[in-house]
């Protein structure tokens, strides 16, 4: 069983395993500070003709690290045979993608394979923002598995989003403890982030949100690393974040204000989509603004702006939300669009003069 007295619990190694050499660095400087090491060898790449792991020929090397530094090495499962060799080969614990998170049936061959063994299992969240299919894939692997079965918040896809490589909507794994109070919660800031300078931040509202610990990518050499380069610290720079994580105490007088800090951080995780969603909106009106002024045509559309207001109104009544309030919210967002297109169409008059 896993020790989960102290957060965080903290899971590091490079994304991929590329190596001997290259896993034997990053372990031996991780061994004082990383509770587990972590490495992929089975890479699910999103497009063909990228690095895909080193796959079996990678399963001595975390022996190594075991042997070497003392570490519980865990390494992605994706199918039945890559379980049965980590099963044959001694590997400590595992986790299951997002890509493959996706699909019960792929779950429900790696839970059949689990079938009866103690081994720990992180069930990262899939890649879309689907709260049920979560639950059912981490509920699948728990009646396989007689090990440790932790769910791994690594963010979600989101079109057109650009501050993360994954929007956070920490509302989900929320969601995931109301629905299951007894799981343990682990995050990714890595792949929520996609960059290293926001992976302090993401680490940081983890443990403010309760979370028990973190997986964080280091690599001894991150910027030749032949997978996720730029989210990769190197075990120095991992060393001083994680002395830096502020470590709140869990323990509150009162049940309710544990459930209102929950509230709050689901607001802000959605003020937080809000403001992105505002920013997109406006990229949108200056793009608009460029084509009145190519084409000669005003900025305020009045039959545009009614249209607006008409549909608006519908969407109001089916979202249950006060209409005078939607109005005076769309006016402001109208304002500041007019106020930006005004400036493009005005923009290099006057010069020459």
């Amino acid at each position: 069983m896993m020790n989960f007295e102290k957060r965080p619990v903290l899971i590091s190694g490079p994304c991929s395993a590329e190596s001997r050499d290259q896993v034997m660095s990053t372990a031996r400087a991780l061994q004082s500070t990383a509770n587990y090491f972590r490495a992929g060898l089975w890479k699910p790449r999103t497009r063909p003709n990228e690095f895909e792991g080193v796959g079996e020929k990678g399963l001595p090397w975390l022996k190594d690290v075991q042997e070497s530094y003392g570490l519980p090495v865990m390494t992605e499962v994706a199918n039945a045979e890559h379980v049965d060799l980590v099963l044959k080969n001694g590997i400590d614990a595992v986790w299951i993608g997002a890509r493959t998170t996706v699909s019960p049936f792929a779950v429900q061959s790696i839970a059949d394979a689990l079938k009866g063994t103690n081994l720990p299992v992180f069930v990262k969240n899939p890649i879309h923002a689907d709260l049920k299919l979560w639950i059912g894939a981490v509920e699948r692997i728990d009646s396989a598995t007689k090990g440790d079965v932790i769910a791994l918040h690594r963010g979600f896809s989101s079109y057109g989003l650009k501050k993360f490589r994954n929007a956070p909507m920490w509302e989900i794994p929320i969601g995931l403890r109301s629905e299951m109070p007894d799981i343990k919660m682990f995050c990714d800031p890595s792949h929520i982030s996609g960059k290293r300078d926001l992976i302090q931040s993401i680490a940081q509202k983890a443990m403010d949100l309760g979370m028990d610990g973190l997986m964080i990518e280091s690599h001894i050499n991150p910027q030749v690393a032949l997978s996720d380069a730029k989210q990769q610290l190197s075990p120095k720079d991992l060393i001083s974040l994680i002395s830096s994580l502020k470590i709140r105490d869990l323990t509150l007088d009162k049940a309710q204000t544990l459930d209102l800090r929950d509230l709050r951080i689901e607001l802000d995780s959605i003020d937080e989509r809000l403001v992105e969603l505002l920013s997109g909106r406006m990229n949108i009106a200056r793009a608009i603004g460029k084509y009145k002024k190519e084409n000669g045509l005003t900025v305020l559309q009045l039959s545009r702006w009614k249209e607006i207001m008409s549909s608006r109104k519908v969407w109001s009544e089916e979202m249950g939300i006060e209409q005078d309030f939607l109005r005076s919210v769309l006016e402001q967002v109208h304002k500041e669009s007019i106020r930006i297109q005004t400036e493009i169409l005005n923009s290099g008059l006057g010069e020459g003069s």
